[in-house]
C-alpha cells in the first residue's frame, strides 16, 4: 500500500465531497474513536479464544476488514493534515520501543517493566 498515494486519494475524496472544513485534525480524532470503538464491540462479549477465530466466518471476517479500514483511512486523514510522515513516524517509534522493551534477556534501556505474557505484539504508546 501506498500512503502517500491513499492521501491523495482521500484528499481528493474530501475535495470532491467539500468535506474539508469538516475535516480538522481534532474531528479526524474523535471520528478515529469511533471507528475504533465499532472495531472493539465485534469482539466485546467474545472470550479471548472466540476473537483469536473470529475471522474464520466470513461475515464478521468482512466486518473486521470494513472497521479496520475506517480506523485506517482516519489514521491516515490525520497524518496528512498535520503533516507527518506515516512511514518515518512509525519507523522512529518502533526504535524508541526496542530501546524501552528490548528482547527478553537483554538489559533494559530504562525502569519499563517488560511487556506481560500475551503483550508481546503489543506496542504500548507512551
Amino acid at each position: 500500500m501506498n500512503l502517500t498515494r491513499l492521501q491523495a486519494e482521500l484528499r481528493q475524496f474530501a475535495a470532491d465531497r467539500n468535506w474539508h472544513p469538516f475535516q480538522t485534525p481534532k474531528n479526524l480524532a474523535m471520528a478515529l474513536m469511533v471507528e475504533t470503538a465499532e472495531l472493539a464491540e465485534i469482539f466485546q462479549w467474545m472470550t479471548a479464544e472466540q476473537s483469536q477465530a473470529a475471522h474464520q466466518d466470513a461475515l464478521i471476517r468482512q466486518h473486521i476488514g470494513q472497521e479496520i479500514a475506517d480506523v485506517l483511512i482516519y489514521l491516515v486523514q490525520i497524518a496528512d493534515h498535520c503533516q507527518i510522515d506515516l512511514s518515518q513516524a512509525v519507523a522512529d517509534k518502533l526504535v524508541l520501543n526496542g530501546r524501552k522493551y528490548p528482547p527478553a534477556g537483554v538489559a533494559a534501556a530504562s525502569d519499563a517493566p517488560p511487556l506481560a505474557p500475551g503483550k508481546l505484539g503489543a506496542l504500548p504508546n507512551r
